[in-house]
């Protein structure tokens, strides 16, 4: 198959004998050996390069995409940052000025963070580069480079435009590149063994990591039609396209906490690249959005060819690794409230950024007068699927909401879990953490404020 991109803008056309190799190794082999290979699962950032498509410009982990995410778009490596004429980016200037570099193999996976930010007028800079590690000069200067270099002008040379496809289309019998989810559906019921490829935040560790051959692929980046959020009067809408960073800007006055929460999913480029459909069909316990969607009492809708069904999300998940999809069968939407005024959202993990979940707990607790009306209470990382806490809501409906009722209701979560010890925590210390998320929740809405939310 060829595929046809601009590649630090210049278009080149390039035939494919692997669709999943990935982008940092074909990057590499072409001499581009300014994107580093660190850990090669979107940890470190050293592989970040920059991407836009009709969307806009974005950083990306290049171990992680596949060569045909790139087909229609434009990639700029950090050998492109520069200018044409030797010219340096504000962000390169800042860093040398502020002596952001020591060994520099991580800098030009901050460079390229920093200089999509700096395309698009981004001053959050914590978030921004919270996936690109450093390990030797700190991150003081480099976030004092960003800081220095965010007022400065956009350089010419670092507005792409998107490459013509008129003449080049990919083609082969093993993957597939779809540009609407109809288009999707017709050809998943001829290969429903086939693996569906969004973001491949998962899927491209198969390959990293494991070492897998997928035999049949569909990259799904191009259905514009799956990336759309669409509102009703009280609930939204949300394609399994829709990039975990666009639901983030799309909830994060209407659903603040569940929009925090986002803000600690993965990184910046994890969080471009990632879908809400991937996360919910990969059916991980440890996945962060499921147990919230299932607090608010979202709505999956699923798709077989023409056919439809829309389920609870709470009953898609129906042990590890098991989930309640047909072959040839594809997500499609969640639905879900647009607002949840009672929900507070806690991500438990060893470091504050880009890392997984010991625990994700959704507490979705109303109130009637001074009594707990009907709770919808979920966990992630507390059994082998995200999970509601059935016997807990029915200890706590109707009781006051006070702090000693809601400690008594608390045994009750011991029916609901039997949480498994491993390497980021001890069934007990789960359990016990996962209580005192109750006891933060009612102290939160009394007034006592989190650390996170203490300011000097």
């Amino acid at each position: 198959m060829e595929i046809t991109f601009l590649l630090n803008g210049e278009t080149r056309t390039v035939a494919l004998t692997d669709p999943t190799q990935s982008v940092l190794d074909w990057l590499r082999a072409e001499g581009l050996t300014g994107t580093k290979e660190g850990c090669n699962e979107g940890d470190c950032g050293a592989c970040s390069v920059i991407v836009t498509d009709a969307e806009g410009a974005k950083p990306l982990n290049a171990c992680l995409m596949m060569m045909p995410h790139l087909h229609g778009r434009a990639l700029r490596t950090v050998e492109g940052v520069a200018g044409p004429k030797g010219e340096l980016h504000p962000v390169q200037q800042a860093m040398v000025d502020h002596h952001g570099s020591q060994c520099g193999f991580c800098t030009p996976g901050f460079i390229a963070s920093m200089a999509a930010g700096h395309l698009n007028g981004r001053h959050d800079h914590d978030d921004l580069l919270a996936g690109n590690l450093c390990r030797c000069t700190g991150y003081a200067p480099i976030i004092r480079a960003a800081e220095a270099a965010q007022d400065a002008p956009v350089p010419a040379w670092m507005h792409d435009t998107l490459p013509d496809l008129a003449e080049v289309a990919p083609i082969a019998d093993h993957v597939f590149l779809p540009d609407s989810a109809d288009a999707l559906a017709d050809w998943y019921l001829a290969h429903p063994d086939a693996t569906l490829i969004a973001g491949a935040t998962d899927v491209g560790l198969w390959v990293t990591k494991q070492l897998r051959e997928l035999k049949e692929v569909a990259f799904l980046n191009n259905c514009t039609d799956l990336q759309t959020i669409e509102e009703t009067d009280d609930r939204y809408i949300v394609g399994a396209g829709v990039t975990l960073a666009a639901l983030r800007e799309a909830i994060r006055d209407t659903l603040p906490s569940f929009a925090e929460l986002l803000r600690r999913f993965a990184s910046e480029q994890v969080r471009q690249a990632a879908t809400i459909g991937g996360n919910i069909a990969n059916g991980s316990p440890i996945g962060d959005s499921p147990p919230v969607l299932i607090a608010m009492g979202a709505e999956l809708t699923l798709r077989k060819g023409d056919a439809r069904r829309t389920i609870p999300l709470e009953s898609f998940f129906l042990d590890y690794g098991k989930q309640d999809r047909a072959p040839g069968e594809f997500v499609e939407s969640v639905s879900f409230p647009k607002s949840a005024p009672d929900l507070a959202c806690y991500k438990l993990s060893k470091r504050f950024d880009q890392d997984i979940s010991a625990v994700c707990g959704a507490l979705n607790i109303p109130r009637d007068g001074d009594k707990i009306g009907a709770p919808r209470i979920a966990f992630g990382g507390m059994a082998g699927i995200p999970k509601r806490a059935a016997a807990l809501e029915g200890a706590l409906e109707g009781q006051p909401f006070t702090e000693e009722a809601i400690t008594a209701a608390l045994p009750a979560l011991e029916q609901d879990f039997t949480p498994l010890t491993d390497m980021r925590a001890s069934d007990a210390y789960r359990m016990e953490a996962a209580k005192a998320m109750l006891i933060r929740y009612v102290r939160n809405a009394q007034g006592t404020l989190s650390i996170l939310e203490v300011q000097p």
